[in-house]
């Protein structure tokens, strides 16, 4: 039987287990990719991607069902992976400036606010797009898909997919830059951003 993402969450938020499980097995190759491409790290990046599902369980009680929850996962890993460069930074003394830029956002790892206002802001720009676009930089950036399993299951061209991503991430781009605080936009963005897998 097919249990929807909403169910899930209903089902994890009264503590079952294999509820757990099926979002884990769902999502946890796309957040790995996801962080990957950040960290660089195969270790780093599966000890992130442990981190992103332990925060599921302990904050599976202020998940919204009718939410996406591969959005809430790709805050969470943004804010992890983010963590992880400032130390790499710090510990290496190298770009003050992206120093500058990330320590309000990885200080804030751990708040709620700032989740939610980027997690908010994220859905809020993915819904001005078009049903095709919303569906494509879902699949490819929030579920790191790569173009060829997303042209497949659209049953498009991979150049296809690539065209309303870039379209996508143009209208994306513009719509957190004027409706976001600066000081967790140009990160998010940033990671949007990072090449994906063609």
């Amino acid at each position: 039987m097919n249990i929807n993402d909403a169910e899930l969450i209903e089902q994890l938020q009264l503590s079952q287990v294999p509820a757990f499980d099926g979002l884990y097995w769902k999502y946890h190759e796309a957040v790995y990719r996801n962080i990957f491409k950040f960290v660089k790290e195969e270790t780093v990046a599966q000890d992130i991607l442990q981190e992103v599902f332990s925060r599921l369980w302990e904050k599976r009680y202020d998940l919204k069902p009718d939410q996406p929850v591969s959005g809430w996962l790709f805050v969470i890993s943004f804010n992890l992976s983010v963590s992880h460069i400032r130390k790499r930074v710090r510990e290496y003394a190298l770009q003050k400036d992206l120093m500058a830029m990330t320590d309000d956002v990885a200080a804030g790892t751990d708040n709620l606010q700032i989740q939610e206002a980027q997690y908010k802001l994220l859905m809020e720009g993915i819904e001005q797009l078009s049903p095709r676009r919303k569906t494509i930089i879902t699949k490819c950036k929030l579920e790191g898909k790569t173009y060829a399993e997303v042209a497949e299951e659209l049953n498009i061209s991979r150049h296809t997919v690539k065209e309303h991503l870039s379209a996508a991430m143009s209208i994306l781009n513009d719509y957190m830059q004027r409706n976001g605080e600066q000081r967790y936009v140009l990160l998010l963005l940033f990671f949007l951003n990072l090449p994906d897998q063609f």
